[in-house]
């Protein structure tokens, strides 16, 4: 399950919540950057931790994850949606029909793909009039499914928007199960 962020500005517990959901859950997380090294992460608008890369996200394909997950943080995603390959593969992940998951500023992404037209979702209250004037429904609720995008809030939703992603992705996982049996 790929995770992309920005070399600097990711909220840190909307990318370890989920990394360790999704790990503990038996998927094996991989880290996206738009370069190699490591990557900042905040607490609100403090440094956190450093966090190592494993590859960039210009030489990987959205075939070769089965979920992606986009963590928030103000400066996460608008940094993200300036990189060409970072919105080309958001773009090509939620046209492959699999699971994406974007929590808080993180749907400023989607809306920079373009992907969010006739689609329903919840972001930050912040991004409500980018969401709207992409196309897209904007709803405040705490964990927001359409078809294969799974949206949330806030740091506070994590529960719901981790619990949301795990049964997407077990849901495709089970389905592919039953299809070869």
């Amino acid at each position: 399950m790929a995770f992309l962020i920005a070399p600097e500005g990711t909220e840190r517990v909307e990318l370890t919540e989920p990394w360790d959901a999704v790990a503990d859950a038996g998927h094996q997380p991989v880290l996206l950057s738009t370069q190699t090294g490591s990557a900042q992460t905040f607490d609100h608008l403090d440094r956190a931790e450093e966090v190592d890369i494993d590859a960039v996200v210009a030489d990987v394909s959205p075939d070769d994850y089965d979920a992606l997950v986009l963590p928030g943080g103000v400066a996460n995603p608008d940094a993200l949606r300036l990189d060409e390959d970072a919105v080309a593969f958001i773009k090509g992940f939620v046209e492959s029909g699999k699971p994406v998951a974007a929590i808080c500023h993180a749907p400023w992404t989607l809306v920079e793909a373009d992907v969010v037209r006739d689609r329903r979702l919840t972001s930050w209250p912040s991004l409500r009039t980018d969401i709207e004037n992409a196309g897209g429904t904007w709803v405040d609720e705490r964990s927001v499914v359409d078809g294969n995008l799974i949206t949330s809030r806030k740091p506070d939703d994590l529960a719901a928007f981790t619990a949301a992603l795990l049964e997407a992705v077990n849901h495709g996982v089970d389905s592919a199960e039953v299809a070869t049996e």
